[in-house]
């Protein structure tokens, strides 16, 4: 019997809603992580100087590519495996896919620890041209194992639907994350300061925040799948109807899972560090010495990178919620329901990254003397430049989860490979023969991502018969956006000048900003009031919009 069109819809907007919902958990968790970030690298940025937060990042960079190519990717795979097995009611292969994944990570994420620790001089040196960066490095290695674990358990819970243990864990590692590199970076500052390069050592204290945050939100994560293990003892020995995936079968699944998303999440995330690579080479073959390239790529991932990625990380986590969503409804083969998911959640984050690239563009100068204290013309300009690297980032980070789960994953890897590729061509004549510095990587960080949302649309196209609609998911929001950006530069502006305090100004202009662009956004029709309900705080904020008559 064919299902009332009504009981279809509800049915649709109830887990679109739910997605949104589960994703927006993620969302606030990693909003608040990427503040906490910004809080705790200004203390940073001044005890350590750009030169050490130079090191710092260069460490990252290394320490993130060989997260990506153990370990970071299991939690996707985790969850996407986990969550096709429960709608078909598998419950002894979910068990046995978390057993395997628990042995994957523990030998991945030991073997990359392993090869950083004894491989980190050469690579910092001889790659990097940065041979301080080496001692961060090597205090860092260690979390790739711990965080392999933990990518499994997240991926677990993510599996089921439970986004709260991931989104609790992060917040928790990013706490003692912040505490504990404040405080090690100050110490190891002094403690070392006889040293040839006292902050080296001071950056090796930031990277051992890094570790002890893991740490500590691995034992919490522990915690809960004791507790939940043990609640749920009876379920997890329930036995299924048909026949138990052989451990082979089970293993086989999660590699051909795990592969092409680490090849993706690698050649996606490998920008940033050819970024450093070829500065580093480049600069030092022009003369730069090492604490200038340090200081200038302290400004740009210390300081640009870090700002913009904070939107992003609220696609990050429509993106991870998204997986699992979107493998359930095609496992039952509903593709309007796969469909609807997809321009909901890409709406969703629009709505969202428009706005922010609009208000980091005309307020760059002001935001980064608010955040980092730092009103050169530099810092200012390279926000200025790459603002809209926000949108492009959002857009590729929310459709590579899109094709991966329609297991379209090669996909991914493809166009991430050929925007790479690219983008290493582009970069390589600005720094080389434009001579345009630092600036060429902030333009170089723009067009990857553009290239690859391009790709990734076309392919999305193709493999669903999909286009985005564009009047209310672009064109009405990047209006709204442009008239709250020249509002809120007006009233910055006209503040700034009779008060000449930038903290008092931005403090009242962003509020006001937020007020004129959700205005707008009702003003304009944007979301409808079917829509508006499905997005966290939707039936409030249509509430108040009814009773202002906008709606």
């Amino acid at each position: 019997m064919a299902k009332h069109p009504a009981t279809t819809n509800t049915t649709k907007s109830a887990n679109t809603g739910n997605l949104l919902v589960q994703g927006s958990i993620l969302a606030i968790a990693g909003i608040l992580v990427r503040f906490i970030g910004l809080l705790y690298k200004v203390p940073m940025i001044r005890i350590l100087g750009q030169e050490g937060m130079g090191y710092y990042n260069t460490a990252y960079e290394i320490y993130n590519i060989g997260l990506i190519l153990s370990s970071y990717s299991l939690p996707l795979a985790m969850s996407k495996l986990i969550a096709a097995r429960r709608v078909r009611k598998q419950y002894q292969d979910v068990e046995r896919v978390y057993i395997s994944g628990m042995t994957f990570s523990a030998i991945a994420g030991g073997l990359m620890t392993l090869i950083l620790l004894l491989g980190g001089d050469f690579i910092t040196a001889a790659i990097f041209k940065s041979p301080s960066s080496a001692l961060p490095l090597k205090v860092m290695a260690p979390t790739i194992f711990v965080f392999s674990i933990m990518g499994v358990i997240r991926g677990y819970f993510q599996g089921r639907g439970n986004m709260i243990p991931t989104s609790v864990s992060q917040i928790i590692e990013q706490i003692v994350h912040a505490a504990v590199s404040i405080a090690a970076s100050y110490a190891f500052l002094q403690w070392f300061a006889d040293q040839a390069n006292p902050r080296s050592y001071g950056a090796a204290g930031g990277t051992l925040g890094t570790l002890c945050g893991a740490v500590v939100a691995l034992l919490y994560l522990a915690l809960m799948m004791l507790l939940y293990r043990k609640c749920n003892a009876r379920t997890l020995r329930r036995r299924q109807q048909i026949p138990a995936e052989s451990w082979s079968h089970v293993y086989s699944a999660l590699l051909l899972t795990l592969t092409p998303i680490i090849l993706s999440q690698f050649v996606y995330q490998l920008s940033g560090s050819v970024d450093n690579s070829l500065f580093g080479q480049i600069m030092d073959a022009k003369g730069l010495a090492e604490a200038e390239r340090a200081t200038l790529l302290g400004v740009y991932g210390g300081e640009y990178r870090l700002l913009s990625n904070v939107p992003v990380a609220i696609a990050s986590s429509l993106g991870a919620s998204m997986i699992p969503s979107i493998v359930q409804s095609r496992t039952r083969h509903n593709l309007r329901e796969v469909k609807y998911k997809i321009y909901m959640t890409v709406k969703f984050n629009m709505l969202i990254a428009i706005p922010c690239a609009v208000g980091m563009g005309v307020l760059a100068g002001p935001i980064m003397q608010l955040i980092f204290h730092d009103n050169s013309e530099l810092s200012a300009n390279l926000m200025q430049i790459g603002s809209f690297a926000v949108v492009f980032f959002s857009l590729s980070t929310v459709t590579n989860a899109v094709l991966q789960g329609i297991d379209r994953m090669s996909k991914s890897v493809t166009h991430s490979a050929i925007s790479l590729a690219i983008h290493a061509v582009l970069v390589y004549i600005m720094l080389k023969h434009l001579d345009w510095n630092v600036y060429g990587l902030v333009i170089g960080n723009v067009t990857f991502a553009l290239v690859v949302c391009i790709l990734n649309w076309f392919s999305i196209g193709r493999a669903l018969r999909y286009r985005q609609e564009i009047r209310t998911t672009f064109a009405l929001p990047l209006l709204a956006a442009a008239i709250m950006g020249a509002c809120s530069r007006g009233i910055f502006y006209g503040i700034y000048t009779l008060s000449g305090h930038n903290t008092i100004s931005m403090l009242v202009t962003i509020p006001l900003a937020i007020v004129i662009y959700a205005v707008l956004i009702a003003v304009f029709h944007v979301v409808t009031e079917d829509e508006l309900p499905e997005m966290p705080f939707g039936r409030k904020l249509l509430a108040l919009f009814r009773h202002l008559r906008l709606m």
